[in-house]
């Protein structure tokens, strides 16, 4: 076995809903000693399981060759006890609708009516067959790495273990924050997880105050935690997993990092507060169409699976 280090560090933590946490003379397992102050923060963060952090200011920090004492992960609580049931996350595509602003709307019309199709079969029966004309970004969608690089995998390439079945958890983000970093990430689990940031923006879906440029989005540094994490994909109930606003100058750093890595994106999510933290199975899978990186889809949670 190698060395193992510890950091002994003074932090001061501020929330993001108020109030504050200082700790003096912390010590904490690390993986080497050329750790930097962000990701010490990070795993400070998670060592203790805090929520809704905002800042950690580490100060006097020492590093010490001493042997791990083992950490601490966040517990998975008990959960609710009932029966397994269904839970619908998804937008409903209506003829019309606005998801994105200023992005044509779907049309819903019938190709063959049911009084036209009676000439074709026996009396009494009747089919009825629709048609929709829509771009792919409408409704709640999936986002594939072709979406966004010209070699990535589209929608028929991306595998299902990418998108259904996938336990979930779901991050709660406070009231009023639009930006989802490193650090209100980094309490939670999320290997081989469906990562379903929670920001209360889908009341705000079909107005005009849901393209709003205040809009609550992942962080280019947070998209590289949940890459270095092993998320398995990432959803988020806003109008864009990134930063839409003028500031932004047209950069993705979320949508670029998850998708490079093959982590499938979903986009408008509803529904998140019904919930629980963990526990749940999570599913958004698309048609498979070839040569398309985005489509929509009826994502839903399955509660209490056995």
């Amino acid at each position: 076995m190698g060395n193992q280090w510890r950091a002994q560090f003074d932090a001061e933590v501020t929330f993001a809903n108020g109030g504050g946490l200082r700790t003096d003379g912390f010590r904490l397992d690390i993986p080497g000693r050329d750790i930097a102050d962000d990701e010490l923060a990070a795993l400070f963060v998670r060592h203790l399981g805090l929520l809704m952090v905002a800042e950690v200011r580490i100060t006097g920090r020492t590093i010490i060759e001493e042997p791990h004492k083992g950490g601490r992960g966040m517990a998975a609580g008990p959960g609710d006890s009932s029966r397994r049931r269904l839970v619908e996350l998804s937008h409903v595509v209506t003829d019309g609708m606005t998801t994105l602003p200023g992005w044509p709307a779907p049309r819903i019309t019938e190709w063959l009516t049911r009084e036209a199709s009676r000439a074709n079969y026996a009396p009494g029966t009747e089919f009825q067959v629709g048609r929709i004309d829509m771009i792919a970004n409408t409704g709640t969608y999936l986002d594939t790495p072709a979406h966004r690089f010209a070699d990535g995998a589209d929608l028929a390439g991306t595998p299902l273990d990418r998108l259904a079945d996938l336990p979930g958890v779901v991050v709660r983000v406070p009231a009023g924050t639009r930006a989802v970093d490193r650090l209100l990430l980094a309490p939670y689990d999320v290997a081989g997880h469906a990562v379903l940031l929670h920001t209360g923006w889908s009341a705000h879906f079909g107005t005009d105050r849901y393209g709003a440029p205040e809009a609550p989005y992942l962080t280019g540094d947070g998209a590289r935690a949940l890459v270095d994490a092993g998320a398995a994909l990432v959803g988020i109930d806003s109008i864009n997993i990134d930063d839409m606003s003028p500031a932004a100058a047209g950069e993705r750093p979320a949508h670029s990092a998850l998708l490079a890595a093959g982590v499938p994106i979903v986009e408008h999510l509803t529904g998140l507060d019904a919930l629980p933290p963990t526990g749940f199975r999570f599913t958004a899978a698309p048609p498979m169409v070839a040569g398309m990186g985005t489509f929509p889809v009826r994502a839903f949670a399955v509660l209490n699976p056995t």
